[in-house]
């Protein structure tokens, strides 16, 4: 089964600044795990497009485009204390954008049964009129925005070890995306709760796992058979799009928890089954211990292309059934399960 594998060489342009961890050899380490193994015959490289304004503006304003437009151009340089910029990030950021409508059109024309986006900057915690941790457009939300807009009901699951707020926001109180995030608790940026379930029309298609530190890979399973499943096969998705972070992985210097790279494989797999082939986006997102970035990312491609690619055993054992069984109680409560 062919994936499309999007990437382009100015994604190695963008630099966060000396010593961040947002590095361009995380990219370099993507396309070393999907082309150095049984994966690599897979795939079908793609070369994105930039994203147009009209599609940027589904997700941030133009004032907010204009402005960062214009601040790289500049020159760049720090926006916060976590997000940095030089005069070549702009154009990165509106071809990782692209990336995924790139993969869609892809994906439309019967090219692949998935496709996997190796972009940076990352997107997730992009708000529409902020950047921030790390990332400066919001590439899954603009992707989700473009399907949506065409009538396609869209699932987004996040499995970053940080909270996808920036994707959160933009669909809180919109029915037509359902997003799901797996992530540390307490961890940057202090949101995804329990309790944030949506807002107005929207009320209901959104689900945080505010994990603890040491949760292993058998938790993410059970949270997606017992929770997400039954209230998906209600939601009847058309597309699901997975914000993959590797951060997760155990030997990752910026969170704690405990997931192998084969339980990325196993975790892909069984997400990509709530919608069917051809209909499977991938957008990478975090993952900072470069081996660890690897052996992930080829092992979650392995599973979009039907290969059970697993570099290293899944992981049980750790904290976080609670979580689960919480998530499980509060929706139950809430007549959705």
């Amino acid at each position: 089964m062919s994936v499309l594998f999007a990437v382009h060489p100015r994604f190695a342009d963008h630099d966060a600044g000396r010593g961040h961890p947002e590095r361009p050899a995380r990219l370099e380490a993507v396309i070393a795990g999907a082309t150095q193994t049984e994966v690599a015959d897979a795939l079908v490289m793609v070369e994105p497009r930039r994203a147009t304004v009209d599609e940027l503006e589904r997700v941030h304003p133009g004032r907010y485009l204009g402005a960062m437009e214009r601040y790289c151009a500049s020159g760049g340089g720090r926006i916060d204390d976590d997000t940095g910029t030089n005069d070549a990030s702009w154009d990165a950021a509106t071809l990782a954008a692209g990336a995924g409508l790139t993969a869609i059109e892809g994906l439309d024309r019967g090219d692949g049964v998935a496709a996997f986006c190796a972009v940076r900057p990352p997107g997730h915690h992009a708000t529409s009129s902020r950047a921030m941790g790390f990332c400066l457009v919001n590439n899954v939300a603009v992707s989700a925005a473009a399907l949506a807009a065409r009538g396609e009901r869209v699932l987004i699951v996040d499995f970053d070890a940080h909270h996808g707020n920036g994707t959160q926001d933009a669909f809180y109180a919109d029915p037509r995306v359902f997003y799901v995030s797996f992530h540390e608790w307490p961890l940057y940026p202090g949101t995804g709760r329990l309790s944030e379930r949506g807002e107005g029309d929207g009320l209901g298609t959104n689900l945080n796992f505010p994990l603890p530190a040491g949760s292993t890979g058998d938790v993410y399973l059970r949270g997606i058979d017992h929770v997400v499943a039954p209230l998906v096969d209600a939601f009847a998705p058309t597309w699901v799009l997975l914000s993959a972070g590797f951060d997760a992985h155990r030997r990752d210097p910026l969170a704690g928890l405990s997931l192998s790279a084969g339980d990325f494989g196993l975790i892909t797999e069984r997400l990509c089954a709530f919608a069917p082939p051809g209909r499977r986006l991938v957008f990478l997102e975090g993952g900072y211990d470069l081996q660890a970035l690897a052996d992930s990312a080829a092992a979650s491609l392995g599973a979009l292309a039907g290969i059970a690619h697993r570099p290293e055993a899944p992981t049980s054992g750790g904290p976080g059934d609670e979580v689960v069984d919480a998530a499980h109680q509060l929706w139950t409560e809430a007549g959705a399960l």
